[in-house]
């Protein structure tokens, strides 16, 4: 039982919480600085660059992604300055339809694009391959100490890996700056900080998240845990450093009980099949914020258009 769990389910379980902290962390400030959709937007937005930056090299690496990202991101800005501009309208609209219409090109290019050579369609956009991320040769718990067993452990699992711990880090590194500029840019701006800087920095830590995130888990992973887990964590406390805490626990559980309800769920209930690991898991980040919602202490701020926090 050991062995098998470490061979078919260990690797897949990581990368799932892996990328739920990393896509949590960063989604704690967006929330606070009123920008959730940020991370909505992100998720769209990668997708056409991951697929152009595919069909230039013809691999699915992480470097052309992140290229692919960033040059999609870089159009997304301009067009969005653009219709705010030539169409007068308010940028919530503008990146409304910015952020829709590069998203169904990219499924549009998918559609029409031979990627039968590699794991890159729209399911996989949308619901990444978690379940098939299976360390082969793993033969039990022992193999976390053999070196031949390490080196064919999926490559997502170190890539996500290393993306968390630099979330991680970065948070660490730069809590004063983000908690000052969040709460009170005024402030931060009379202190000297440069808020511009850290508000374009949070979005580019977003960006990593979300593409380091995004071949393994899928858009609705990313899109869930950008929101759910900070949201419910904002519900828990008015300190900021337990919000963050509260996020990582909630993004944690989220993967774990919906990884373990998406392959044992269906059988309770007298299913036959498996559901997707990475909708059960966004299924489960909702749930939790629903129930921070009707009971968490501070649900009282839902609707609320101001309010106090204390950092």
């Amino acid at each position: 039982m050991g062995s098998e769990f470490v061979q078919l389910s260990l690797t897949p379980l990581l990368i799932g919480i892996f990328a739920s902290v990393a896509c949590a962390l960063p989604g704690n400030f967006l929330i606070l600085r009123r920008q959730a959709l940020i991370g909505d937007a992100i998720s769209h937005v990668v997708l056409p660059g991951i697929v152009v930056a595919f069909l230039v090299t013809g691999v699915v690496a992480a470097i052309p992604m992140l290229i692919g990202a960033a040059g999609a991101a870089v159009v997304a800005v301009i067009l969005i300055e653009a219709i705010k501009r030539l169409g007068r309208i308010e940028p919530g609209a503008a990146m409304g339809v910015t952020f829709t219409t590069l998203f169904a090109a990219g499924v549009l290019l998918l559609e029409q694009s031979d990627t039968s050579t590699v794991h890159l369609d729209v399911e996989h956009a949308l619901m990444g391959n978690l379940e098939s991320l299976i360390w082969f040769k793993a033969q039990g718990w022992h193999s976390l100490l053999d070196p031949v067993a390490l080196a064919a452990l999926p490559h997502e699992l170190g890539r996500i890996a290393v993306v968390c711990a630099a979330m991680i880090v970065l948070t660490v590194i730069f809590w004063r700056w983000l908690k000052i500029s969040t709460f009170d840019e005024g402030f931060a701006e009379a202190l000297g900080l440069p808020t511009s800087a850290i508000g374009l920095g949070l979005v580019i830590a977003a960006a990593v998240a979300a593409v380091a995130a995004f071949d393994a888990v899928g858009s609705i992973i990313v899109i869930a845990m950008f929101i759910c887990p900070p949201a419910a964590a904002r519900l828990m406390t008015n300190q900021l450093k337990a919000q963050v805490l509260w996020s990582v626990v909630f993004a944690v559980l989220s993967a774990v009980l919906g990884y373990v309800f998406a392959g044992y769920g269906p059988l309770w209930f007298g299913g036959e099949n498996a559901v997707s690991a990475a909708g059960m898991i966004a299924a489960v980040s909702g749930l939790i914020l629903a129930l921070a919602c009707l009971f968490a202490p501070h649900r009282t701020r839902i609707g609320v258009a101001k309010e106090e926090a204390t950092a």
